[in-house]
């Protein structure tokens, strides 16, 4: 971690107007960012980082995610619906087995670029 005493104050007194305009010009819309604000905060939690992780390496069912992360079925069940209303996992029934896998390609791209930064530091 950086010392605070590190950062630099910014002694300028001018605006850099035609940085400020580039960047104001392709700042995504203020509900695209709280989305994607949302969209963290599910990273946030160890159990659901867990279940991300446990899906990125292959399609599970609750019973096998709640024995492979020594948790109940409930507890699996309410990580699950919050990451599906997330768009993070999708879900396919084969019987009266409810399978689950990671939404897309994105997801994946997502959690080992978090898991890359992690590692270097």
């Amino acid at each position: 971690m950086t010392d605070k005493s590190e950062f630099m104050k910014c002694d300028c007194l001018v605006i850099h107007d035609a940085i400020v305009k580039k960047v104001k010009d392709v700042m995504p819309a203020e509900e695209n960012l709280y989305d994607l604000a949302e969209l963290f905060k599910v990273f946030g939690d160890t159990t659901r980082i867990k279940i991300l992780w446990a899906l990125s390496e292959a399609e599970m069912c609750v019973c096998d995610l709640a024995f492979l992360l020594n948790m109940t079925q409930s507890a699996i069940s309410h990580q699950l619906r919050i990451l599906k209303q997330c768009r993070l996992v999708r879900n396919r029934k084969e019987g009266k087995i409810v399978f689950y896998a990671l939404d897309d390609e994105h997801i994946q791209g997502i959690f080992n670029q978090g898991m890359i930064h992690v590692k270097e530091g």
